[in-house]
């Protein structure tokens, strides 16, 4: 009985602790329609996704974009108080890892990075048909839950 106990109260710890959780969604964009949402956000052909991030209040941002955003504000502001520059600036300087990151998009939902379980369900559901079709290649779903996520390179040694 004691199991079952353990077991009972690993369930409830499991549910409380993903309560306080946020969420982000990001697609990968098939290349002809990256460098449309990059370019031109409100050109017809990527109508079907925006019609839904709208309506979700939702807008797109573009992994890439963010990382040199953060480089550009960085340099700006003194790259001390940037504990990922070194990291990001050598991302968004390798050509590889530059063509991936300029295929993926970020969802902000109501202008935020990380948002509620609803909102990512209700967004992830509406999105769903696209994936696979000719403007979204994959959908990806990540949560604040650092046990689930890459931890930023250690700085120095």
């Amino acid at each position: 009985m004691a199991d079952g106990a353990d077991a009972s109260k690993a369930r409830a710890s499991d549910i409380s602790m993903t309560d306080g959780l946020k969420y982000q969604l990001r697609l990968t964009l098939n290349d002809e329609f990256a460098q449309v949402a990059r370019q031109n956000p409100a050109d017809p052909a990527i109508a079907p996704l925006l019609a839904i991030v709208n309506r979700h209040n939702a807008l797109l941002k573009c992994q890439y974009d963010a990382f040199a955003d953060y480089v550009r504000e960085a340099e700006a502001a003194g790259i001390e108080t940037y504990p990922l520059y070194d990291w990001t600036k050598k991302t968004i300087e390798d050509p590889v890892k530059k063509a991936k990151h300029s295929n993926s998009f970020a969802l902000y939902v109501n202008g935020e990075e990380v948002y509620g379980k609803r909102e990512a369900d209700d967004l992830e559901a509406e999105l769903k048909p696209l994936i696979g079709g000719p403007i979204v290649a994959q959908m990806f779903r990540y949560d604040t839950d650092p046990a689930h996520n890459p931890q930023p390179p250690h700085q120095g040694g």
